[in-house]
């Protein structure tokens, strides 16, 4: 919005040239969603208190865990709403890619709010039936995934690998099904790891400042051309969207860090998970993904090695899944697990830049 009106006042006004570029349009993106949470975080979380929208614990979880029950949950609005206008102020509103980012953003949102609110009014952990909460996943993923397919971006099928300069394979109609997991598995996938004080939040904070460099270098020719990746007309827009939800989520972890004043609910996770992987795809970096969230491939593994090998041998591999209730029932204090595992998540985050020069 501010692009729009304030930059074609450039020739009576030259300081006004800043806001052609990506880096301060960002930087104050970021700035704009923290200042939002800290003014309507207090709000929210009084507001979320007052409702009785509390957080319902497991039975079958970590019994350090009990003691958290009835702690206002849904927080997750509040980095939807912050991150929304800081993107509706700061970026190009002409530019497709952010709407279809917004929309995305917004759609695995709902899906999440509908989850925590029927958990919410059912005062148990039981929000929306499995098998409904993956069809509405699996609906908004086929809705990004088809709009990516069916646009005019060159080589939008093809698959990048890390190491690899020029594109592995050209998947063709495989790449749309291909799309669709990484989707529903990267929201569920971040969904699972919320499980923790912060835990997820700061994790996240890496994904975005990652998937920030990346969406700059690979929206400007030279940076593009230098690194041998594929340039993405447009999609250097999206970091302003990485940025202002780095600046939500660190606003967010104000809040949420031990010991939480309020948690994420799906609302939060399944919304910046479903995101980060679309913003993946837009940038042809769905491999590459998977190693910037690496932590959250390794708690969603935890859990799908958990139930199948309990399904077929009756024994447990974890202590509990996901991964960080393992080290929970380790002795290991929250705090520790949640610290720990974000600096695994920077170190995964640096391999993955690290990637771009080697190939």
């Amino acid at each position: 919005m501010f692009l729009e009106f304030l930059y074609p006042l450039v020739k009576y006004f030259t300081p006004l040239n800043v806001f052609q570029y990506l880096t301060f349009r960002g930087a104050y993106a970021a700035l704009t969603t923290l200042l939002l949470c800290f003014i309507f975080g207090p709000l929210i979380i009084e507001s979320l208190r007052k409702l009785k929208i509390g957080q319902s614990i497991r039975d079958d979880g970590p019994s350090t865990h009990l003691k958290k029950g009835g702690t206002p949950t849904m927080g997750g609005v509040l980095v939807i709403f912050s991150t929304v206008i800081a993107v509706l102020l700061w970026t190009d509103l002409e530019n497709e890619k952010v709407w279809l980012t917004l929309g995305a953003f917004v759609a695995f949102g709902v899906i999440g709010f509908i989850d925590d609110f029927l958990k919410v009014r059912r005062h148990n952990s039981d929000g929306l039936p499995a098998w409904a909460k993956l069809a509405l996943q699996f609906v908004v993923a086929v809705a990004i995934t088809l709009i990516l397919y069916n646009s005019d971006e060159e080589g939008i099928t093809t698959l990048y690998v890390p190491f690899f300069k020029n594109p592995v394979v050209e998947m063709g109609n495989l790449w749309v099904p291909f799309a669709i997991l990484l989707l529903v598995g990267e929201s569920n996938a971040v969904n699972l790891s919320d499980g923790l004080d912060g835990l997820a939040t700061g994790l996240l904070i890496l994904v975005f400042i990652a998937l920030a460099i990346l969406t700059y270098i690979t929206g400007r020719v030279d940076y593009s051309s230098y690194l041998g990746i594929p340039y993405i007309v447009g999609s250097g827009e999206l970091t302003v969207f990485c940025l202002a939800a780095v600046g939500a989520c660190i606003g967010f972890l104000w809040y949420n860090a031990h010991p939480a004043e309020v948690f994420m609910g799906d609302v939060g996770s399944l919304s910046l998970g479903g995101v980060a992987a679309t913003i993946s795809l837009i940038v042809k970096k769905e491999i590459l993904i998977l190693i910037i969230g690496g932590v959250f491939v390794l708690e969603a593994a935890s859990v799908i090695i958990q139930v199948l090998v309990y399904k077929l041998w009756k024994r447990r591999v974890f202590k509990m899944a996901p991964l960080h209730h393992h080290f929970e029932e380790s002795g290991w204090a929250e705090t520790k697990v949640v610290i720990r595992f974000w600096i695994l998540g920077g170190l995964f985050a640096i391999i993955a830049l690290s990637t771009l020069k080697i190939q």
